[in-house]
């Protein structure tokens, strides 16, 4: 549907910036010669002293040459995050090996000295591991990484993992046939990642690291080796890299740390060290006089991306004086981001995202980097504000301003973590000492890295700063890649221009940045105190209901989960539905034409300087049956996030300039989109499935130049015009005193009463079968999307009963297509019931396959669906889908976004929050048999409305340049 449309690119998108340059109120400064060259330099700094590591890290080295490190951390409860670090990829690979290196990664889940075979996918299925979350590897130029989460509440558990662990160490087996069995497998996600943007790089890479090992040596590797490979080649690489000194055990989470250690040292210590090892060669990326440009096009490609690169000696960071310049680094960072930020809103932005910072990379070099997203034809636009930024700030530096809220915005980072330190995941600290030990990394802890922050951050001089630009742009060891569509009415740059642009501009003399703030105060409305009309506890959510005078209903849930987090999500029926299929477009846009403005009298760039070194976000939203907003805040923020969604209904900024920014930008996005196979299959079977609908599949280019401003804003005012629907959902560390702040802010909400809900828009899959076969593409792949529908009884027990079933689905199709067949990376299962705009259910079974085993898997596929209508799961199935289940359950309810969810699910389900609570869901497990997955799967996949599309490959395209 289009809903899911405006999500592509979604990092690109995110990163979008929202106004241009326009206020009312405005302050200009610019950076003053006594500002840049005559401050005085802070004190200074013993050079000696070293970054402290966090206090509660324990950290040894085996008599073997393995390296451990321990952390206790509480959160979650009864968890742990184990890391095994390999200090090995494929850049060590040889000429025979290369993709074995990641090939090695996937058969250390194919039989181990302990779990033979698919034993270990299978016990970690029944303790309720999920892929992805839970259980995941990669293998890197540098490093291969093995990543389990295990539970701390039974002994037994916990010794299982660290044993996997331990076998992923030095007990892989290479059994012949399961090597030959995973051949498919890797291939497979090789051609999954086949694409534009892989057969560019092949160009780009040897250029932008010319001359070195890196250029030759990426991840995936050659499809004839992965096919051919002698058995010998894969245990020669296991043999000579997979050894204790090149390896790290990690442990970190809701553990005894001194019982690990002597665990460690006694399970890992056993592993014997290699005598006469290979020689780990450190390869580097060399440094060359001229500067080398590449330009890479393909008719498939979609995007135009520009890249900038000056290479540099990689900074060591290992004392205190080595971190305060760090420091230096970071507020460049910030502050060059923010102006290229700044740069995409205009009304005519050179791209639609871009970014310059300094930092490390790999090959023994940092690399001074700007990149630019660029539309069709103006990848020579782009590299001329990539370059005139830069000479800018060479020249003329940041100003006074700029620094002050780059060090607010680090130190509220700073002080944020500080706050959390305790209630931080485990898995956002294991990595910190992964890379400890690959990159010899510093890892200060919380306090710590705050206590540096106050001794170090404001010191730093905008002098110092303004210094930094002269000695990273040079012009030996410079870069330019150009990649983009292959077009003849739109070439990209040739290398003479681009050639000549950069000697005109390394000598050109931009004016100063100018940076305009808004001088006036954000909220400076009196507001009356809300009055509260209803209040009840609701004792399944532990949490509070209120009704106000002007018909807002919020719940509230108090948690601890987070110290510095509230989150705040507000949802009212209608949204895109109740606007003709003319009207869509313009309505379904509205908000992030909205977004891109600003907020009240102050533009998208005004409102980010202001919110400099706060915590706080939030963006309004129009769905298909529904409109609202999302936020979260620190509790020290709430008040500025409650006076934003004050402003998003009563002041949503004009801003015509912003509007015509943000319809470039996507004309941009658009206009090669179909280029891409990708994208054209997921268009192509939105459009087959939904006979045309025009609230389906993607916009063309030239449908952006449609947009129309005043009915799109009409539209938003029209969904916020009234907040008597408006039901809010507040989570999270906030006091009782900020209850009457909240109600005093949604309160003072408008209100005019009206009587209105979603419309069902006719929306429908297209029913009694459909098979589609579609050319397009020069990949040797094949795309599958298969289809079920119909109608469904929308209640807690048929939803759960059918999750359930999908569940099952994904091990039973996994098992087949992936490990016995040898024909995907990956199946996507996904889907269930729905409610709105009527209770029916959608089921899609997807992956991709090479194009002369597609039929074969399609059939396997459809094999599997019959045999589990017909036997049903086994007991050991029954065991992983439940303990899934239970897991999962037991991780939300410690989680804020989790309650948030299921406290606005229970209010559209007419109140019912019921099943929430984990005794509520082992009930439901205690009742799930086999027989209700076996009818499930008969009931729901019985082919009366069953969709086939497949996507082959284009022979007649192989031959165009």
């Amino acid at each position: 549907m289009r809903t899911t449309l405006l999500c592509l690119s979604v990092m690109l998108i995110l990163l979008l910036s929202c106004s241009p340059k326009q206020s009312s109120s405005l302050t200009k400064t610019k950076p003053a010669e006594a500002e840049m060259v005559k401050e005085t330099m802070p004190a200074q700094v013993v050079e000696s002293e070293v970054i402290p590591t966090d206090d509660r890290l324990i950290q040894g080295t085996l008599s073997n040459g393995m390296k451990y490190y321990i952390q206790k951390n509480a959160k979650p409860e009864n968890r742990a995050e184990l890391r095994l670090a390999v200090n090995a990829g494929s850049i060590l690979e040889d000429e025979d090996q290369k993709g074995l290196a990641h090939f090695v990664e996937h058969m250390a889940f194919n039989g181990t000295e302990n779990f033979e075979k698919s034993e270990l996918v299978d016990y970690l299925e029944s303790v309720g591991t999920r892929f992805g979350p839970d259980l995941n590897a990669y293998t890197s130029f540098d490093e291969t990484v093995y990543m389990l989460q295990v539970r701390t509440d039974s002994t037994e558990l916990f010794d299982k993992g660290m044993l996997i662990l331990k076998d992923w160490a030095g007990g892989v087996t290479f059994d012949h046939e399961e090597i030959d069995k995973e051949r498919g497998v890797v291939e497979s996600e090789w051609r999954s990642r086949l694409s534009p943007d892989q057969r560019m790089q092949q160009q780009t890479f040897p250029v932008i690291y010319k001359g070195s090992q890196y250029a030759e040596r990426l991840p995936i590797g050659d499809p004839e080796i992965i096919r051919n490979a002698d058995y010998s080649a894969f245990k020669r690489y296991y043999k000579e890299w997979y050894r204790p000194d090149l390896q790290a055990v990690v442990v970190v989470g809701d553990v005894n740390v001194a019982e690990v250690e002597q665990q460690i040292k006694e399970l890992f210590g056993g592993i014997p060290a290699v005598t006469n090892p290979r020689e780990r060669t450190i390869y580097e990326v060399p440094f060359h006089d001229e500067t080398l440009v590449v330009v890479a096009s393909d008719q498939e490609a979609s995007f135009t991306n520009v890249t900038l690169m000056y290479k540099h000696d990689e900074i060591d960071v290992k004392s205190k004086a080595d971190y305060r310049e760090q420091l230096k680094r970071n507020l460049y960072n910030n502050m060059m981001s923010g102006r290229m930020q700044e740069l995409s809103k205009s009304a005519d932005p050179p791209f639609v995202f871009g970014n310059t910072s300094y930092g490390g990379g790999f090959g023994g070099k940092d690399y001074y980097r700007s990149f630019a997203f660029a539309a069709e034809g103006k990848a020579e636009a782009s590299l001329e504000a990539l370059l005139t930024e830069n000479r800018r700030v060479q020249l003329h530096g940041f100003t006074q301003g700029e620094l002050e809220r780059a060090k607010s915005r680090m130190m509220e980072s700073a002080e944020r973590n500080y706050k959390e330190m305790d209630k931080t995941e485990s898995n956002r600290l294991v990595m910190r000492y992964v890379y400890k030990y690959l990159d010899d990394i510093p890892t200060p802890g919380p306090k710590q890295t705050l206590d540096m922050y106050n001794e170090y951050l404001e010191g730093v001089t905008l002098a110092e700063v303004n210094e930094l630009p002269s000695q990273w742009i040079k012009d030996d060891s410079r870069v330019v890649s150009i990649t983009g569509p292959y077009k003849l009415e739109t070439p990209l740059p040739k290398k003479a221009a681009i050639r000549a642009m950069l000697s005109e501009i390394d000598q050109s003399q931009p004016e100063p940045y100018v940076d305009e703030v808004a001088s006036e105060p954000f909220f400076d409305k009196e507001l009356p105190a809300g009055t509260v009309t209803t209040e009840e506890m609701i004792d399944e959510i532990d949490g509070k209901y209120m009704v106000l005078d002007n018909g807002v209903e919020i719940y509230f849930k108090q948690t601890d989960f987070k110290n510095d987090e509230i989150l705040v999500s507000a949802m009212s029926p209608g949204g895109s539905s109740l606007y003709s299929d003319d009207q869509y477009f313009d309505a379904s846009n509205a908000t992030s034409i909205v977004r891109e403005a600003g907020l009240a009298s102050f533009s998208s760039t005004q409102l980010d300087k202001m919110m400099a070194g706060k915590t706080v976000r939030m963006s309004p939203y129009i769905g298909t049956y529904s409109e609202g907003l999302n936020g979260s805040a620190s509790p020290d923020d709430l008040e500025i996030l409650l006076q934003m969604v004050h402003h998003y209904f009563y002041n949503p900024r004009i801003d015509e300039e912003a509007f015509t920014s943000y319809k470039t930008k996507q004309k941009g996005i658009y206009k090669n989109l179909m280029s891409n196979p990708d994208y054209f299959f997921f268009d192509q079977v939105e459009k087959l499935k939904y006979n045309n609908n025009p609230r389906v599949g993607y916009p063309s280019s030239d449908q952006w130049e449609t947009l129309d401003y005043e009915k799109a804003m009409q539209y938003y005012k029209e969904r916020f015009a009234d907040a008597s629907d408006f039901t809010f959902v507040i989570v999270g560390n906030y006091n009782e005193a900020s209850v009457d702040m909240i109600t005093k802010y949604l309160g003072s909400l408008p209100s005019i009463n009206r009587e209105e809900t979603w419309k069902d828009t006719g929306l429908r899959a297209a029913s009694g079968g459909l098979t589609e076969k579609i050319s397009n593409g020069i990949a040797p792949k094949t795309n599958v999307h298969m289809y079920w529908h119909g109608d469904f009884e929308y209640n807690k027990d048929n939803n759960y009963v059918m999750s359930s079933t999908l569940a099952y689905l994904r091990i039973k199709l996994r098992e087949k297509l992936r490990e016995d067949l040898g024909g995907v990376y990956g199946v996507r299962v996904s889907g269930g019931g729905t409610k709105k705009p009527r209770e029916q259910y959608g089921i899609t079974v997807s992956f991709n396959a090479d194009p002369p085993m597609a039929e074969k898997l399609v059939a396997a596929a459809k094999e599997v669906l019959s045999v589990a209508a017909t036997e049903g799961p086994s007991e050991e199935d029954m065991v992983k889908v439940k303990e899934t289940q239970k897991q999962n359950r037991v991780k939300g309810l410690e989680q804020n976004r989790f309650w948030s969810s299921r406290i606005s699910s229970g209010h559209e389900n007419d109140r019912d929050f019921s099943g929430i609570s984990l005794e509520s869901l082992e009930e439901q497990i205690k009742g799930l048999t086999a027989d209700q997955i076996k009818a499930a799967t008969g009931k729901y996949f019985d082919n009366k409305n069953f969709i086939e599309i497949l996507m082959v490959p284009d022979d007649s395209k192989k031959s165009q340049p």
